[in-house]
C-alpha cells in the first residue's frame, strides 16, 4: 500500500478549512486541520507534510509569522508553503508573502481546480522524494548486507540489479513529471524542485554504478538526501 502524503490546512476559520477539504478531497491524500499558528508549528514537530497552505490573516501569530517559524526549521525549512489570502494590498503585501518563504501567494476568492492542480504537483514531488530517500536507504542496507556476506559472490550483484531497476523506476516517473510542469509552465518553485530532485536521482544512479563489478571501485559515496 502506498502511503499517503499529509497535506497541512492552516485557517482560523472552520468554513474556510470545509472548502478547502471539499476542494482537495480529490486528491485523496491526508489532510490536516490547523486553527491557528501556533496549532500548525506544533503538528509539525512530529509529521512530515508535503505543502502547507496557510491563511494570511490570522488573530495572534499571522501566516507570515508562522511561515517565519516554518522556515527557521531545519525539519520544515524545505516545505512549500501557499499563501491564502482575502485581502490583496498590491505588489508589496504579495512580496511579504514570497519573502517570507511561499512558493505562491493566492488571493480569495481563488479557482478550486487551479489550487487542486498546484497542490497535486507539490504531492506528486513530496512522493519521489520519498521513494528516492527509501531506495538510498535500501541501497545502504544491501550494501551492508553484501559485505557481511561477501563469500557469495551472485549476492551482491543480484542485489545491484535489483536496486538498479527499481531506481529507474523513480527516475522514469521523474522524468515525466518534469516534461508535465514544462509542457504546463508550472510555477517556478514546482519546476526549481523538480530540477532537485532529478540532481539527487543522477547522484544515486552514479554512485550505484559506481559498485558495478568492473568499474574499479568497490565502494562509492552515497548522495545526501538534504
Amino acid at each position: 500500500m502506498v502511503q499517503k502524503a499529509k497535506i497541512l490546512l492552516v485557517d482560523d476559520r472552520p468554513e474556510n478549512l470545509l472548502a478547502l477539504e471539499a476542494i482537495l478531497s480529490a486528491l485523496d491524500q491526508t489532510l490536516v486541520r490547523a486553527s491557528s499558528g501556533e496549532e500548525a508549528l506544533k503538528a509539525l514537530l512530529t509529521d512530515d507534510f508535503a505543502v502547507i497552505l496557510l491563511d494570511v490573516q490570522m488573530p495572534g501569530m499571522d501566516g507570515f509569522e508562522t511561515a517565519a517559524h516554518i522556515k527557521r526549521r531545519e525539519r520544515t525549512r524545505d516545505i512549500p508553503i501557499i499563501f491564502l489570502t482575502a485581502i490583496n494590498h498590491g505588489p508589496h503585501h504579495t512580496f511579504r508573502g514570497y519573502a517570507a518563504g511561499a512558493v505562491d501567494y493566492i488571493s480569495k476568492p481563488f479557482d478550486p481546480w487551479v489550487l487542486r492542480a498546484k497542490v497535486s504537483v507539490f504531492v506528486e514531488l513530496y512522493m519521489k522524494n520519498c521513494q528516492l530517500r527509501e531506495q538510498a536507504a535500501l541501497l545502504r542496507l544491501q550494501l551492508e548486507g553484501s559485505g557481511q556476506a561477501a563469500g557469495d559472490p551472485k549476492e551482491p550483484a543480484g542485489l545491484l540489479a535489483e536496486l538498479s531497476a527499481r531506481l529507474a523506476a523513480v527516475e522514469e516517473q521523474a522524468e515525466a513529471l518534469s516534461k508535465q510542469l514544462d509542457d504546463e509552465s508550472a510555477d517556478a518553485a514546482a519546476v526549481a524542485t523538480a530540477a532537485h530532485l532529478e540532481r539527487k536521482l543522477t547522484g544515486l544512479r552514479r554512485a550505484l554504478d559506481a559498485l558495478e563489478p568492473g568499474t574499479g571501485s568497490g565502494t562509492a559515496a552515497l548522495p545526501s538526501q538534504n
